[in-house]
């Protein structure tokens, strides 16, 4: 039905899409196997989320973290191991090196589909026109059809400090291992860099505003993972929030919703 739609159009393309994420990818390469004359804009790297500060980096984060575990369990093995040390700045150039390999694989099925890529951040200027606004300069295309996939962003509370937080974004290109942390939510992404942080040697604190995290899970596992969060020694508050956030000489001073103060490196 596209291609039929607007094989007599006078537009640029038949099809447009703002946003090169994983819904973007599909749906621009799935539009001109069947013909039709297809762009995608994307001013970040391409995979969106996923590939590049989401599933993938966090997938290498969490096995390269269980290696201190595996440490730990070889001693019932039989083997003596010394306590291993992390070379994070490595782990962090060898993860980029394997995400710039995944945004190359991306670029090659838009680009052997067919797709034109457009390098920059795309707007609307009216129903069948987008502009794109790159280094080089804006420029306009039209379109028949424009679809809009540009997924969604971390969010940071409006509280006093805010711009001292960092968001799951940033935790993947930290140039260097924290050695305190504080998380705050309940979702699944806090939930798994807590281990993530704790893994690699990091002292972790999480916080959730709400009785108990992971909301919408079986029951059975959200009690559970907290007892083994807690055997761990990734301290775990629950009903407790942060106010503000100050910037001190040795890190970021947290005031909790209970009013007690805490010194942390990162914030996320």
């Amino acid at each position: 039905r596209l291609v039929k739609a607007v094989q007599m159009s006078q537009y640029d393309f038949d099809y447009f899409v703002i946003g090169a994420g994983s819904g973007g990818v599909r749906t621009s390469r799935i539009a001109a196997s069947h013909g039709a004359k297809v762009a995608v804009a994307e001013d970040s790297a391409l995979g969106g989320t996923c590939v590049n500060v989401g599933c993938v980096p966090k997938k290498l984060m969490t096995y390269g973290a269980h290696f201190s575990h595996d440490c730990e369990d070889a001693h019932a093995y039989g083997w003596d191991v010394q306590k291993p040390t992390v070379q994070w700045s490595r782990f962090i150039e060898n993860k980029n090196k394997e995400i710039l390999r995944l945004n190359g694989i991306y670029e090659r099925l838009l680009t052997n589909a067919g797709v034109t890529i457009l390098r920059g951040r795309a707007s609307f200027v009216d129903a069948h026109t987008v502009k794109v606004t790159s280094a080089e300069g804006e420029k306009l295309y039209t379109a028949k059809i424009i679809t809009v996939a540009v997924g969604g962003w971390p969010f940071v509370p409006e509280i006093p400090g805010r711009e001292l937080a960092i968001t799951s974004n940033e935790a993947f290109y930290l140039p260097e291992l924290p050695k305190r942390v504080c998380i705050v939510g309940g979702g699944y992404i806090a939930v798994e860099f807590a281990g993530i942080f704790h893994g690699y040697g990091s002292d972790v604190t999480l916080l959730y505003r709400s009785e108990l995290w992971l909301r919408g899970f079986d029951d059975d596992l959200r009690t559970h993972l907290k007892s083994e969060y807690d055997k761990q020694g990734i301290k775990v508050l629950f009903n407790m929030n942060i106010d503000k956030l100050e910037k001190t000489g040795t890190g970021i001073m947290d005031t909790f919703t209970d009013g007690s103060m805490h010194e942390y490196d990162i914030v996320m």
